[in-house]
């Protein structure tokens, strides 16, 4: 990934209702979910989630298909793990970041919260 392309991409996440929208459509799975669900799940008008999905869209971090009279929008996982390794790309020197017990209580914590929200 070329910074300009993580700038693109970090920019387009740099706004709440877009990055509610990516997050919701990584949990989603391949299969992704529907436009008009999206907008019902997360209470936006569908001309604002419109302009939503064009936006990260362009950045590269969705895409869509068409089945019938429904556009189904899904995560670029490719996208978001290039993302994720231009970031952490020769983290700390290739040392060791956080200690092993840190690290573990953080992702417990993330599965935590995600379990009860």
């Amino acid at each position: 990934m070329t910074p300009s392309l993580a700038v693109d991409a970090l920019a387009a996440l740099a706004q709440e209702t877009r990055l509610k929208v990516f997050r919701l459509l990584v949990t989603a799975g391949p299969e992704g979910r529907a436009a008009g669900e999206i907008g019902e799940q997360l209470g936006i008008a569908a001309n604002t989630l419109s302009f939503h999905f064009k936006t990260l869209t362009q950045a590269g971090l969705l895409q869509s298909r068409q089945d019938g009279r429904f556009v189904y929008y899904t995560a670029n996982y490719a996208a978001m793990d290039d993302l994720i390794a231009f970031l952490t790309d020769n983290c700390c020197n290739g040392g060791a970041c956080l200690p092993k017990t840190v690290a573990v209580n953080t992702v417990s914590k993330r599965r935590a919260k995600s379990t009860v929200g």
